[in-house]
């Protein structure tokens, strides 16, 4: 199947309104740079529709917009205990049935599950909820520590802000890393993160970084992945003890030092065997790898196919 151009977002009333925004930033217009989506809002009534912080938003379009998008997003609302109505579940089973790639995030995946869309699949939703949503759908499995959970035809993703994780998951499988990584660059956002919801469980409250210092450091590492950037040269250039910056970077990020760098090679590694007719072996060297062997473990090991299986599906390119 072609990639999805079409977008609709289901927000029901009480929809979250972080949630509206996410979808709305990452499939709205990004300049002449992106091919931009016919993206689109949509309920169970057209008008006014309340969200989660009692701001209300005007949606425009009926449940029929659902059964004309590529892509259909369920978007998560405050009464996510009780099942949406018949109509509204039946417009999801109808998508799905007709070919078009059904998602979810946070509480929005127990719209799917209600559906019947997640019975015999794996699927994660907000940490919070995952014993809820596993009691109530016993057929699922619910991974409660995914940031998404991609079973083709159906993905679903974790809570609050890992919608734009699940967002750029999908972009990056259906339009490529390259598209991925522009939109996310767009509004800021790392394209990819490693790791799970168990890192976000009780975390401490960030220390006050200086965040100026650690973001020379992070460009300069993103212009010179060619080079082995060991965490002890990192620190060096913030200026900082090893483990002062392992622990100031991981309060700043969310991740390691390790797992960020690693992350950043193999996008830039997808980005490039999209984008040029680059041997493996010197795109393995311009990211930071000693061989295309070693690039080859690490991008089967973390994408789930090898370098030129992956090129092969995004170019005509041998």
């Amino acid at each position: 199947m072609s990639p999805f151009v079409t977008v609709a977002a289901y927000a029901p009333p009480g929809v979250g309104l972080l949630a509206v925004g996410i979808v709305a930033e990452v499939f709205g217009p990004h300049g002449e740079e992106v091919p931009g989506f016919d993206f689109a809002l949509c309920t169970d009534r057209p008008g006014p529709v309340p969200t989660d912080t009692g701001v209300p938003i005007t949606v425009t379009h009926g449940l029929d917009r659902l059964a004309s998008a590529d892509l259909v997003i369920a978007l998560p609302w405050a009464d996510f205990r009780t099942p949406p109505e018949r109509a509204v579940l039946a417009a999801l089973s109808d998508a799905h049935e007709r070919g078009s790639l059904v998602s979810a995030h946070c509480v929005g995946v127990f719209a799917l599950a209600a559906a019947g869309l997640l019975d015999g699949r794996r699927a994660t939703t907000h940490w919070r909820f995952a014993d809820l949503l596993a009691r109530r759908h016993p057929d699922v499995t619910v991974e409660p520590d995914a940031l998404y959970i991609d079973e083709g035809r159906v993905v679903t993703g974790a809570g609050a802000a890992a919608g734009f994780d699940l967002c750029l998951h999908l972009l990056r499988r259906e339009h490529g890393a390259a598209m991925a990584n522009a939109i996310a660059r767009d509004v800021v956002l790392p394209s990819h993160r490693d790791g799970g919801q168990a890192q976000y469980l009780a975390a401490p409250a960030p220390e006050d970084c200086r965040d100026e210092r650690l973001a020379e450091v992070l460009e300069w590492a993103r212009e010179n992945l060619h080079q082995p950037l060991p965490v002890a040269e990192l620190a060096r250039r913030a200026v900082m003890s090893k483990r002062s910056f392992a622990r100031r970077f991981t309060a700043a990020t969310g991740t390691t030092p390790h797992a960020w760098l690693r992350g950043l090679r193999l996008s830039s590694a997808e980005e490039l065997l999209e984008t040029t007719d680059l041997p493996v072996e010197e795109i393995a060297h311009r990211v930071g790898y000693g061989s295309a062997a070693v690039l080859r473990e690490q991008f089967v090991r973390r994408r789930g196919v090898p370098p030129r299986s992956y090129r092969r599906s995004f170019t005509n390119t041998p």
